[in-house]
């Protein structure tokens, strides 16, 4: 059965939900890029990612037999310090399933956080359905990354920050993996005003979403520093049609562009940001997104700041 669309509504009830444990993050001017640019700075949440939000919403809103029997989910690493940080909040056993090549970060912050981490294949497809399988073989409930209404509207709070916190905003760039940060974020941007733009970035090496909404296919697959955005999206995800109708439109950043992206962010901004985090930044200064708008603010979503210390010195070539 197809989880229904999430509405205004219920972002606003994440809001409620989450509000008591997850204050708003900083808004800061990207004064060294052109126009009038503000970056929502997720990577200064609660570990270091915008997933703790969907997670801990998903969480608040289950049963209390389904916290008693725990839950499971699969991510390259981001969703599951989210999911294992909001059981610990809310004392849930909690199983995250990981592929063998998750950032090694990522893995420690799961451990750290109490829950338990099991490394399992080579990419976050094979660790998905494993992840599937314990569920169905312990009885867990799955906390999905972004194919779920109560995760989607989680993100959607982001949305709701920006319009609270940037009166003037007239476009709001996004990251995209499976989608569920984007479709949130657009759920309220949009209901508040359908002419605000909202743009979803895709890393040229995983064009899943770009290649769904506009029927190509583009190559997917290979190494990216934007690992926390993996290029598949599961069959049927709800994302693909919230994105499909609130999204005005997808463009690409190649990895070049992102690694000057996470340069930028140090040298410029005082900021760490992984790769999957920056892609806005990428596309804004790669050409893909026009720099300037004629009236207004550009807010960019810079959705993480977790990244492996070997990875960041790749990036910043020292």
């Amino acid at each position: 059965m197809t989880p229904s669309l999430p509405q205004l509504e219920d972002v606003l009830r994440a809001q409620e939900r989450i509000r008591p444990y997850i204050p708003p993050t900083p808004v800061e001017e990207a004064n060294a890029l052109p126009g009038r640019v503000l970056l929502k700075l997720e990577n200064a949440n609660k570990t270091h990612s915008f997933k703790v939000r969907g997670a801990l919403n998903a969480m608040l809103a289950l049963t209390d037999t389904e916290r008693e029997r725990g839950v499971i989910a699969a991510s390259t690493g981001n969703h599951a310090q989210g999911v294992a940080n909001a059981a610990r909040l809310l004392g849930v056993k909690a199983k995250i399933v990981m592929p063998e090549t998750a950032a090694r970060r990522k893995i420690q912050g799961v451990k750290r956080l109490g829950a338990e981490a099991i490394l399992f294949g080579e990419s976050y497809e094979e660790a998905e359905k494993e992840a599937h399988r314990l569920q169905v073989a312990g009885g867990y409930t799955y906390i999905s990354p972004y194919n779920d209404p109560n995760v989607i509207a989680g993100a959607g709070t982001i949305g709701l920050e920006i319009l609270e916190a940037i009166k003037d905003v007239r476009r709001v760039i996004v990251p995209i993996g499976g989608g569920g940060l984007i479709s949130g974020i657009a759920t309220a941007i949009k209901s508040h005003d359908a002419s605000i733009e909202v743009i979803g970035v895709n890393p040229l090496v995983s064009p899943e979403m770009y290649n769904l909404i506009y029927e190509l296919d583009h190559p997917t697959g290979g190494e990216s520093l934007a690992d926390a955005l993996p290029g598949k999206v599961e069959e049927n995800s709800i994302t693909v049609e919230i994105v499909k109708r609130l999204v005005d439109r997808i463009v690409l950043a190649s990895e070049e562009d992102i690694a000057r992206a996470m340069r930028y962010m140090v040298f410029e901004q005082g900021w760490i940001a992984e790769g999957g985090g920056v892609v806005g930044i990428a596309a804004l200064t790669n050409g893909s997104i026009p720099p300037e708008i004629p009236e207004g603010t550009t807010v960019i979503v810079i959705s993480g700041g977790n990244v492996d210390g070997d990875v960041l010195r790749e990036a910043l070539a020292l």
